[in-house]
Parts: C-alpha cells; structure tokens; sequence
C-alpha cells in the first residue's frame, strides 16, 4: 500500500514550498488533505505527482505547484466567501474549506458533483457546498464572493461571473493563447475588474469560457 501521507510531504517540500509559497493556511491545507481521494481510482498513484491529473477529456486537477501559487496570490482570508468553479472531485474545495470562512463550488461534469460533495461530507468539510451545473453561470443566488477561483483555463471571463464578484473582491484563472498560458489575477475596483499577470501556467479551456462569444474581462 502506497505511503500517501509521505507523498503529501514530498510534495509540499519539492513543489510547494521552492515555488515561494510559505502562506501557513496554504501548506497546512495541503499536507492534510488527502489528494489522492479527490483523483479518479486509477490514478491515485499519480496523484502526488508534478503533472495535472486527468478528470475527463479537456478536464484536469490542476497540478499541486500551479494550484498553490494561485492560492497565495489570491491571498484568501478565514472570513471570506470563496466560489469555486470547476471543482472535479473537490479538492480544490476540500482546500478551501480550510482556509476560508465557506466554499461554494460549481462542477458540469455529470455525476461528480455528488460525488464530490460525498468526500467532502466525509472529510468533515461542512463549510463546502458542490452545485452542479454550467461552470459560466456560476451561482449568483449565494453571491457575492469575496474570491472567485477558476480551475481551468479560461479565453474569457463571462459578465455572469464577474457580476458575482463582491467590490474590492479578487478572482484567478488561467488565461490562454493558444498552448500557452498566463495566470492571472483580477481585482474589481469601481465595478470593473483590474488584471495583473502572476505567472505563466496552462490549463485546458473550460466549457463555456471560450473566445467571442459574448464575454467580458
């Protein structure tokens, strides 16, 4: 049987911490969050591993050094209210669960939204909240958010979603152009959202996010 908790170690110390992430909420998360809970079962040897991890076609967990350095840039607070776009199996949820005040998450792919919600009724993440749905649309009824985290590439951000982000509030994606990527992230300041690149990153492009067709940054 495979040592998990040693991997989770392991990659905290080789891929977490090197790439200046040292947010405390931020590596305690991912050193108890069991990872290879929230992976499909055949591939929970490979859940530790500094590569994403496959959900479905043009769907990923996004690999654990990427997925962390967004969190710092976010600079998520214990009392905000995080939504959580294209969760997979939660674990990006289950990690937000301990670092915010409450998680709301939106996944489309069929299924595994209650399955998600399952591990993390589970692991006692009772802050955490998984809506199934089209991740464009998000869930305004339980906005405004304080952060917004998109797990995916993105082209363009939709006015929907944007519309959910609280004043002052910040929201993360992965921009794409072509095979290449730029993380970024957007604070909205007016009613607009100001972007600042992070670092480079790819993703696949989330349904819905696509170019040109109705969106707005």
């Amino acid at each position: 049987m495979s040592d998990y908790a040693t991997r989770r170690t392991m990659m905290v110390d080789t891929q977490v911490r090197p790439s200046d992430v040292t947010k405390f909420p931020i590596i305690d998360a991912m050193l108890k969050v069991e990872r290879e809970n929230y992976v499909p079962e055949g591939q929970r040897d490979a859940a530790y591993a500094d590569r994403e991890v496959v959900l479905a076609p043009g769907r990923v967990v996004t690999e654990p050094r990427t997925f962390a350095k967004m969190l710092d840039a976010l600079n998520i607070q214990p009392d905000e209210l995080v939504l959580n776009l294209g969760c997979g199996l939660g674990y990006s949820a289950a990690i937000l669960a301990r670092i915010s005040d409450a998680v709301v998450a939106v996944e489309d792919l069929d299924g595994m939204a209650d399955e998600a919600q399952s591990m993390l009724s589970a692991a006692g993440a009772d802050n955490a909240a998984i809506m199934e749905g089209p991740l464009a649309e998000g869930a305004a009824k339980h906005g405004p958010y304080d952060v917004i985290l998109i797990e995916g590439g993105v082209a363009q951000i939709p006015a929907i979603i944007a519309d959910q982000l609280a004043e002052g509030g910040r929201i993360g994606a992965t921009f794409m152009d072509g095979v290449l990527g730029t993380m970024r992230i957007g604070q909205k300041i007016d009613g607009t959202i100001d972007w600042r690149d992070m670092f480079n990153a790819t993703a696949p492009v989330l349904p819905g996010f696509e170019a040109n067709v109705g969106f707005t940054l």
